[in-house]
């Protein structure tokens, strides 16, 4: 993965609302949400939320799909695994990781 796309993503999850918005969408896993879902779980305002939305799909972190008249948001799972292992790549100078991925994720 490009430096550049590291420096994007990040970017825009560096942000709460957007943050927020994308660990909503994570959570909801491959159903993903509607804008409208999204806009009352977050209690934003369309304008507001559309304007993080599109942030996040600009980092390539979210996408969008129509479904019928509704647009659904989904967390893209490939692209935050992709910027989990740069962040960890070489982690512990080669020793074996005190943290063990699946223990981590037994306390989400």
């Amino acid at each position: 993965m490009e430096e550049k796309y590291i420096i994007n993503a990040l970017a825009a999850l560096a942000q709460t609302s957007r943050l927020r918005i994308f660990r909503a969408l994570v959570v909801k896993g491959d159903d993903g949400l509607t804008p409208a879902m999204l806009a009352e779980m977050m209690e934003m305002p369309a304008n507001t939320l559309s304007f993080h939305l599109k942030e996040l799909m600009h980092a390539d972190l979210i996408s969008q799909e129509r479904s019928g008249r509704n647009l659904i948001y989904r967390a893209q799972f490939d692209r935050m695994n992709a910027l989990l292992t740069y962040l960890s790549q070489n982690c512990c100078q080669g020793q074996t990781c005190e943290v063990v991925p699946a223990a981590v994720c037994q306390t989400c």
